[in-house]
């Protein structure tokens, strides 16, 4: 058996429908367009959205802020979370992918200042807000931004 001797079960596929062959087909005539309008011209497709000359929904509904086409969403990492790692001492996206307090190593990593520490580790991040910058480095840590 090859793949060009395979064929498909008897009754499992329809002939091609016909259109314009005739009255006779039941098809003929104007072929299942009915009569006239932008139906049933040829090239004619509805685009999405289109509402029959009503107003569509995306005008009709209120426009509100603005959406940056480049913003860089952080993943957030606090204080507390890297206190809470007591086997670790340094800190990378690497690691705090593997003890599960970030999901991705695509995003950028942001730590922030949210709770205490009070031993001495290394972190490596993207970006660091400043009262977390302060906190590691109070308690003799290091803060290195990628």
């Amino acid at each position: 058996m090859n793949l060009h001797t395979l064929k498909s079960p008897e009754g499992s596929r329809r002939p091609k429908r016909r259109v314009g062959r005739g009255t006779g087909s039941g098809r003929g005539k104007t072929c299942g367009r009915g009569h006239k309008g932008f139906k049933a011209r040829s090239g004619s497709k509805i685009k999405a959205g289109y509402e029959g000359g009503q107003m569509p929904l995306q005008r009709r509904l209120p426009k509100r802020g603005f959406r940056p086409v480049r913003k860089v969403e952080f993943q957030e990492v606090n204080i507390r979370d890297l206190e809470r790692c007591r086997g670790a001492v340094e800190f990378n996206p690497e690691v705090m992918k593997e003890m599960g307090l970030v999901k991705s190593q695509r995003r950028p990593v942001k730590v922030l200042g949210d709770g205490t520490i009070d031993r001495k580790i290394q972190v490596r991040a993207h970006a660091f807000s400043l009262a977390a910058a302060k906190k590691i480095r109070d308690a003799g840590g290091e803060v290195e931004v990628i």
